[in-house]
Parts: C-alpha cells; sequence; structure tokens
C-alpha cells in the first residue's frame, strides 16, 4: 500500500500552494494561489435540507477563510482521485487534476490521539450511529446511553455522513465524518478520526466512490513509510474477587475510536 509514495517521497519538500489563507504553514507557499470553486462561501454553508433534517448553517463570518473549501494549486505528484490528510496545516485535500485539489478545513486528533499512514475508504453512510467505545464510556460514563448507539441526527458526533478507513483490511476505527462543532475545526480535537464541516462532509462524499485511496501524511507533512498509530488506551482493570485478598486484572484494550 505505501509502493506509490515512494515517488512522491523524493519530493516531500515541496509546498503545497495555498488559496484564500493569507499565511503560511509548514511546506506551504501562497506564491501560487487559485481561489476557484468559491465565490460566495456563505452559499456552500447554507442551511441544507436532508433527508427530514435540515443542517444548520455555518457562520462562515467565524471561520478562518483558509478552512473554507476552495480550488488549490497542489504541487506533490499524487494520482488523481487520492485523498491526501494534512494534520499539520489542518486540512484534507480531494486532488481532482494534475495539480489541482479541492481543499477542506479539518480537525484532527488531539494529543495522543494522532497518526499517519494510508487508508482506503471501504464504506460510506449517511447520518451514521456513533457508538462510543467502552473505554470512551470509561473516561464518561454519561455516555453509558448510547452504549448500544446514538441513531443519526443533527446531535450526532459523526454528523450527516462518515467514510469508513481500512488498512490493508484492518479497521483501526479511523473515520472522515462531519460534525455539529463546526468551531472545532482548525484544532486538534478528536480521538483521531478526521472531522468536517458537515456541509463539506456532504459534499465530498459525493465526491469519492469505495475504494479511494487515503494518505495521512506526518506531523512535519511528509509522507509516511508507514503506518502509524497511537499505542491501545488501557481499559480500566476490573476487581476479581478470590476468597483471599483481591486481585486487579486489566482487560484487553478494544479498538481504537
Amino acid at each position: 500500500m505505501f509502493n506509490f509514495i515512494k515517488k512522491a517521497a523524493g519530493i516531500a519538500g515541496a509546498s503545497l500552494i495555498v488559496a484564500l489563507s493569507g499565511c503560511d504553514a509548514p511546506g506551504v507557499s501562497v506564491s501560487d494561489a487559485s481561489p476557484q470553486g468559491l465565490a460566495t462561501p456563505a452559499a456552500h454553508y447554507a442551511a441544507m435540507p436532508d433527508a427530514g433534517r435540515t443542517v444548520p448553517a455555518i457562520p462562515v463570518e467565524k471561520v478562518p477563510p483558509e478552512f473554507l473549501r476552495q480550488q488549490v494549486s497542489y504541487a506533490r505528484d499524487v494520482p488523481v482521485g487520492t485523498i491526501v490528510i494534512d494534520p499539520s496545516s489542518k486540512h484534507l485535500y480531494l486532488i481532482t487534476a494534475p495539480g489541482r485539489a479541492e481543499r477542506y478545513g479539518i480537525a484532527v486528533g488531539r494529543a495522543g490521539f494522532g497518526w499517519s499512514g494510508e487508508a482506503d475508504i471501504t464504506g460510506r453512510t449517511t447520518w451514521p450511529t456513533w457508538t462510543p467505545p467502552p473505554e470512551m464510556i470509561a473516561r464518561h460514563p454519561e455516555l453509558a446511553r448510547y452504549a448500544k448507539g446514538q441513531p443519526g441526527g443533527l446531535t450526532n458526533p459523526l454528523g450527516a455522513r462518515a467514510l469508513y478507513l481500512k488498512t490493508d483490511g484492518r479497521d483501526y476505527g479511523y473515520r472522515i465524518h462531519g460534525t455539529p462543532e463546526w468551531d472545532s475545526i482548525g484544532h486538534n480535537a478528536s480521538s483521531g478520526c478526521i472531522r468536517m464541516i458537515n456541509q463539506d462532509v456532504m459534499d465530498l462524499y459525493t465526491r469519492v466512490p469505495d475504494g479511494t485511496h487515503v494518505i495521512v501524511l506526518t506531523e512535519d507533512g511528509t509522507f509516511p513509510t508507514k503506518l502509524t498509530v497511537p499505542p491501545p488506551a488501557p481499559r480500566q482493570a476490573r476487581a476479581v474477587k478470590p476468597k483471599a485478598s483481591p486481585v486487579y486484572v486489566a482487560e484487553a484494550p478494544s479498538g481504537r475510536v
């Protein structure tokens, strides 16, 4: 899965050309910006009816322009149709043509939850159900009411769409999904999943099929050479009550959030 990036690794120092942002990020240049595709940001982020729900409008004046969807020049040698996620700049790029990309603002994993590597989209869902894993319920007991799943809806943490990722057929629990917390975009805020504004993930959903290849860059913006994920979070110990003094046995960790 990591074969085609070997060619790209030779130009890992090439810049990503960013439109509209007006500021620099690691490995980014604004010298050849091309702000096509979002002439009226408010129109794209207006309230949207969808499957009997209305996705709320986004106050675009409160979102830094660099995190609004836009077409940009993209200098790296990546096949058309690939998704490239740059955690350092908080951007997701969908390569639409040689040297061109649709760029979206994202939120990524907070400290201790970041990852890098390659994956493929193996499923896509509208208004997905969210099921918190046991270790999250242990940290936040109030989530126990969703142990069997929170139905899709406007307050669901997965938002309006979810794209499910696997690496070499294995599900590490990572998703690209929407979020009702639009103000988390541009921050390290998730448990490793890639968050998008609902209107943006709805747009991406229509553009990418199952099988789409995803590359998550390293923290310094370079191509990954392997999958790097955080160690599994330890589950809370459970007490075993033998006849003698109590003994505590740690449960095996489950899948990552």
